[in-house]
């Protein structure tokens, strides 16, 4: 199920595995398995990637990568096809994405020579590039009647949806907020005017998906088939140039 209504939907680089994730999410409809659970699932991806990434094993390494990017569309997926929107699954993934970068970026400096202050440079870079996707798409999802689940500003908990916990709703809320409250100041801060415009045309989101997480994950993948991850942490920090454009696209043309 489309996060957008079809006449707004565009071309997201970051989005190659919905068509299979949308397939495993139909095959769990109707069992016991929640969003949650497949969250979980891409969080043990994860792992196990990173733990062939230590073995040397990166082929497997890649597609472990790649799977948890699949299942990290599932989730959502498997939400709305139960129809069981959830603020606790919602920031469940997000704290989950905002984990599991930190660890890949971590691995990838334990196999280099290079210093760890480029690792949390380049960790800085990937967190803020993901939050100029997020920003312009929640913007547009929310213009367009499209999946609301995100909010534009989260500066607060939200009300519990049915079937889940005020309580819970709290403290995965609060866990979001420290992780990702310096990034989406900047982003406000960088373009707090973005939401007044009229719906981003489909050329300028193609454009921003490609700091969508499931390319960053995708880039990561393909550099470690290739045994370029010596230049993984690099390459993110000079991927970040694109910031500028992007958001000066925004403000010059839109």
């Amino acid at each position: 199920m489309a996060k957008l209504p079809v006449k707004y939907q565009f071309l997201d680089f970051s989005d190659y595995g919905r068509s299979l994730g949308h397939w495993i999410a139909s095959k769990l409809q109707y069992t016991k398995f929640t969003a949650i659970h497949v969250t979980s699932m891409f969080v043990i991806s994860g792992l196990l990637a990173i733990a062939f990434m230590l073995n040397e094993y990166y082929v497997m390494a890649a597609f472990f990568i790649i799977l948890k990017s699949v299942l990290d569309a599932a989730d959502g997926e498997l939400s709305r096809l139960k129809k069981s929107p959830s603020y606790v699954g919602r920031f469940y993934d997000s704290i989950a994405d905002f984990l599991l970068n930190f660890c890949f970026l971590f691995t990838f400096w334990y196999l280099s020579e290079i210093s760890i202050i480029y690792m949390f440079i380049a960790f800085f870079c990937i967190q803020l590039q993901g939050t100029v996707f997020n920003y312009y798409y929640v913007i547009l999802r929310n213009s367009v009647d499209g999946d609301s689940t995100s909010r534009i500003v989260e500066d607060s908990a939200p009300i519990a949806l049915k079937g889940e916990s005020q309580k819970m709703v709290n403290i995965f809320y609060n866990i979001y907020d420290v992780l990702y409250i310096t990034f989406d100041k900047i982003m406000y801060f960088m373009d707090k005017d973005a939401s007044k415009c009229k719906p981003f045309p489909k050329w300028f989101m193609t454009l921003v998906s490609l700091y969508g997480l499931g390319f960053q994950l995708l880039i990561m993948a393909i550099m470690l088939v290739f045994n370029f991850d010596l230049y993984v942490i690099p390459f993110f920090i000079f991927y970040s140039v694109f910031i500028i454009v992007f958001v000066g696209l925004r403000k010059l043309f839109l």
